[in-house]
């Protein structure tokens, strides 16, 4: 190996090709694409999952049986830690609370509080589902853990 040639040819910032710009840019007349043809043609382009005239892979795998992904329910987590950060002593803690305020942004169908993150202060939680260690940490500091029902 020479030490001189290691880095040559290597471009971090490779310069963009300037397409239809005449022939001393080197990419000039045809512009990149050919002589003739479909790829030629303005319009062209492959259709997604187009795998060169071969059976594409989402005709060649089974689509076979039920999954239960589309119907099951959406969980979001927040932890314990995040909860005690934004919540004076004695707050009261629910779903609808957690978005008003910014702390949950996605769409939900139930919140699940898991233990991550120390609790100080004693809060009065609502929520869907509660993890063990999240349970304990809010008894712990003298906080009121309550389970909403779905239905």
């Amino acid at each position: 190996m020479i030490l001189n040639d290691v880095q040559v040819g290597i471009q971090p910032r490779k310069p963009r090709k300037r397409i239809g710009r005449g022939p001393g840019s080197g990419h000039g007349k045809t512009s990149g694409r050919g002589h003739k043809g479909f790829f030629s043609r303005s319009g062209s382009s492959t259709r997604r999952g187009f795998q060169g005239g071969q059976m594409p892979l989402f005709r060649r795998v089974a689509k076979r049986g039920f999954s239960n992904n589309y119907f099951a329910p959406e969980v979001t987590v927040v932890n314990i830690g995040v909860l005690n950060e934004n919540f004076e002593a004695g707050a009261e803690v629910t779903p609808e609370i957690l978005v008003e305020r910014g702390i949950i942004s996605t769409r939900f169908d139930e919140l699940k509080v898991l233990g991550d993150g120390e609790v100080t202060k004693a809060l009065k939680i609502s929520a869907h589902r509660f993890s063990a260690s999240a349970e304990s940490k809010i008894s712990a500091a003298g906080g009121s853990f309550t389970r909403i029902s779905i239905h």
